[in-house]
């Protein structure tokens, strides 16, 4: 179908994100002309704002709109355990728990040859650079539970243990709701592997 010019700079623009089909970009972009003009106006300025505003930790490279972030000034954290986590949406996810008080290290990403991914595309240097600093005594590893996360755990495991750090993996399983019928054979070997006693 043909559009009319700034309509279909409009709507290929949302077909440029992530998950967003043709479809699904025509439909944002009729939503946002039916928009008034100030509300329109807003979300374009949010945009604008956030992409100004927002970078990345000093510390931890999570997103933050100062420097270093609040969850790496808060003084109630416990700053001797590290969750190292993929990407700043894991640490919003963990931190939505409401369980967790320690301090994070995002690395922005996976290990992953085929992708041509390795040590140096992520920020496993400035990992061991803060556990080396000798406060730290326990990393958790909270990578996904996929093939590249299994393996980015497994090489930074292997890079602390003669640091003399503890190192722990975040346990996998079944999900709370889901059936066992359901599950494949990795996940139930996993929720095996990782019971607990009641």
């Amino acid at each position: 179908m043909q559009y009319i010019a700034p309509l279909a700079k409009l709507i290929e623009q949302f077909r440029a994100l992530p998950g967003i089909g043709s479809k699904t970009a025509a439909r944002l972009a009729y939503y946002v002309l039916e928009m008034d003009k100030a509300r329109a106006e807003g979300l374009a300025q949010a945009i604008i704002e956030a992409k100004e505003k927002i970078s990345y930790c000093n510390v931890c490279f999570n997103l933050t709109d100062c420097n270093p972030c609040k969850i790496c000034q808060a003084e109630v954290r416990d700053s001797s355990v590290l969750c190292v986590m993929e990407e700043p949406r894991d640490v919003a996810a963990m931190e939505r728990t409401r369980e967790y008080h320690g301090r994070y290290h995002v690395l922005h990403g996976q290990l992953s040859p085929l992708e041509g991914i390795g040590p140096n595309d992520i920020r496993i240097k400035e990992l061991l650079t803060r556990i080396q600093s000798g406060t730290i005594t326990e990393v958790i590893m909270a990578t996904n539970p996929d093939v590249e996360g299994e393996a980015t755990a497994m090489y930074i495991s292997r890079l602390l243990k003669p640091l003399g750090v503890k190192v722990t993996r975040i346990a996998h399983g079944l999900p709370i709701g889901g059936d066992l019928e359901y599950a494949d054979a990795v996940t139930l070997s996993k929720a095996m592997e990782n019971r607990r006693e009641m």
